[in-house]
């Protein structure tokens, strides 16, 4: 497995939402805000295309613009990871090929969902699509929405086939595959948390930071989270742990990004809280939740 240099591709790294306007199109404009405003809050890299970016109801052609938007905005200040994985192979490695042509900082490549490929298809899928790029790749594990929950061997295959294999993104409450993983790969090995309620433990375990949806609407304190852990201070971990404890749930009130665009509509992130089918804004009861959440934390308008 190649080496990276200590603390890349560390930190937290917002997997962006992407803002729709009325008329259903892309609002490409709200968009550079998202990028430019994460940066300016502190956040340690950017995600493009992940789980809370909708990219299912986002055309191949959209997701390319999406990475060109945030390439071009970032400008080499933070790290780029473009989530680049589909159902289909053909699109994720179109989509893989792009971003390495576009200079993204690494790929993030969900396992194929809804076909549940065993084991040995996971090594081939990612080995093959690794083939195309020499960029850090990471594998993005959700098995709650992928249906498929990889196996240590598996990482382990894949990860002696494809050198530049760094780390995954390990959205399960599987604690002990992390152990198992770190243990097997080393702690240079990248595992970013998706799940916001495992962000302190996880990283205590030796994570190497997040892909939170939550740090769409408060960046500044995600980062924190993650310095402060990092700098080894657990105590302040602690504290921030419960500090977002609230906010971290209010994700799960719905499906993601339902309740985060509303809030982020709320606070001024966004301009307006559309969405495509099968996606819906939330409910009157929803809304409610969210509402309480925001007043408890503090939080105000960011616009």
């Amino acid at each position: 497995m190649n080496s990276l240099e200590p603390g890349y591709l560390c930190g937290s790294y917002p997997p962006l939402i992407t803002p729709f306007l009325e008329n259903g199109d892309v609002d490409y404009d709200g968009y550079e805000h998202l990028v430019d405003w994460q940066i300016r809050e502190g956040s340690h890299g950017i995600v493009v295309n992940g789980t809370s970016a909708e990219p299912a109801v986002l055309t191949t052609e959209e997701r390319k613009t999406l990475l060109e938007i945030s390439m071009r905005v970032a400008k080499g200040r933070v790290p780029v990871m473009a989530a680049t994985g589909s159902q289909s192979f053909a699109e994720s490695a179109a989509l893989s090929d792009h971003a390495t042509k576009q200079g993204a900082d690494a790929l993030l490549i969900v396992t194929p969902y809804y076909i549940r490929p065993p084991q040995r298809g996971l090594v081939a899928y990612y080995n093959e699509l690794g083939k195309r790029s020499n960029l850090p790749l990471l594998m993005y594990h959700i098995p709650g929405r992928a249906a498929v929950t990889v196996q240590l061997e598996t990482l382990e295959r894949i990860a002696e086939a494809t050198p530049h294999f760094v780390g995954i993104k390990h959205a399960s409450l599987d604690l002990a595959l992390v152990s198992e993983a770190l243990d097997k790969f080393g702690p240079e090995f990248r595992i970013f948390v998706g799940l916001e309620e495992l962000s302190f433990p996880m990283m205590a375990m030796g994570a190497c930071g997040m892909v939170n949806a939550v740090s769409n609407i408060a960046p500044r304190k995600i980062a924190d989270l993650y310095e402060a852990v990092a700098a080894g201070n657990m105590i302040e971990g602690r504290r921030l742990h419960y500090d977002l404890f609230e906010l971290n749930r209010s994700v799960f009130y719905d499906i993601n990004p339902i309740p985060i665009k509303y809030m982020a509509k709320k606070l001024g992130v966004i301009r307006g809280n559309f969405h495509r089918l099968p996606m819906m804004p939330a409910t009157p009861e929803v809304e409610k939740k969210c509402d309480v959440v925001l007043k408890a934390t503090g939080l105000t308008a960011n616009r």
